[in-house]
C-alpha cells in the first residue's frame, strides 16, 4: 500500500486513521463522507455487521456483513465488535478485525456513526482516532432540509428535530466540529482535519527512522 508523500516526495511509512463523522439527521455527514470517499483513494468506509435481513440491491460485504443474531452475539460478546447497538430490533456493529488490518498497512478507515457507536470506538482504541462532529447552521436550516428531503413525515421530521437537540449538545465531547452551512467550504474544512490528522507524529511509524538518517547524514557531513 503506497503512503501519503510529503512535498519533498519522501515517503514516510504511518499507521492508518480512523476518522469518525457524527451529526443529527440532516446536518449533512452522509453526503460528506460520500464526497471524502470519491476523491480520496486511502479512505475506506467502515462496513458494519448487522443482523437485519439483506435489501435488494444490497451486496455482502460491501452494505453490511450480514449474519444471524446468535453469531453476531458470539462476536459481541468475544470482543471482536468495536462498537454495537440494538435499532428497532435489529444488531449492528463494526468488525474489529478488518479496520485493524486497514490501519496497520496505512489505510484510513471512515466511519459514518452516531455519538453513541463514537464512543464506544473511543474507548476501544483512543491512539487510532479522530472525531468530527457536523453541526447545522441553525434548527430551521436543518428542518427545511429535512422536509425537503421528501423521505419523512411530519410527525417523524419533528421527532428527528427533538433528537437532533439531544445529539448536538453530544458535540462538545468530539475533537473538532463543522458548521455545514455551505457544503463546498464544509467539505474543505473536512479535508484540513483529515491532512492534519495524518501527518501527526505519533502516526508516522516511519518518523524516528528518517530523522535519525537525517541526523546521521548531517554528522557525517560536518
Amino acid at each position: 500500500m503506497s503512503q501519503p508523500m510529503l512535498k519533498t516526495g519522501v515517503s514516510i511509512p504511518r499507521r492508518g486513521l480512523m476518522f469518525v463523522l457524527s451529526s443529527p439527521s440532516g446536518a449533512g455527514k452522509t453526503s460528506l463522507a460520500k464526497r471524502l470517499l470519491a476523491s480520496d483513494g486511502n479512505l475506506f468506509l467502515s462496513v458494519s455487521m448487522t443482523t437485519r435481513p439483506k435489501r435488494e440491491g444490497e451486496v455482502e460485504g460491501r452494505d453490511y456483513y450480514f449474519t444471524s443474531r446468535p453469531s453476531f452475539e458470539i462476536a459481541r460478546d468475544g470482543g471482536e465488535l468495536l462498537e454495537h447497538a440494538d435499532v428497532h430490533d435489529n444488531l449492528y456493529g463494526t468488525p474489529r478485525a478488518p479496520v485493524e488490518k486497514w490501519l496497520a498497512e496505512g489505510r484510513d478507515v471512515l466511519f459514518d456513526i452516531d455519538w453513541q457507536g463514537a464512543k464506544q470506538i473511543v474507548s476501544a482504541m483512543p491512539r487510532d482516532i479522530a472525531t468530527v462532529f457536523i453541526l447545522p447552521p441553525s434548527m430551521e436550516a436543518l428542518e427545511a432540509r429535512l422536509v425537503k428531503r421528501g423521505k419523512d413525515a411530519p410527525e417523524v421530521i419533528a421527532r428527528r428535530l427533538r433528537n437532533a437537540a439531544a445529539e448536538i449538545e453530544r458535540s462538545v465531547d468530539y475533537d473538532y466540529v463543522i458548521v455545514n452551512e455551505e457544503i463546498d467550504a464544509a467539505e474543505e474544512e473536512l479535508r484540513a482535519i483529515l491532512s492534519a490528522e495524518r501527518l501527526r507524529c505519533a502516526r508516522r511509524t516511519g518518523l524516528p527512522q528518517f530523522v535519525d538518517s537525517l541526523a546521521a547524514a548531517g554528522k557525517e557531513g560536518a
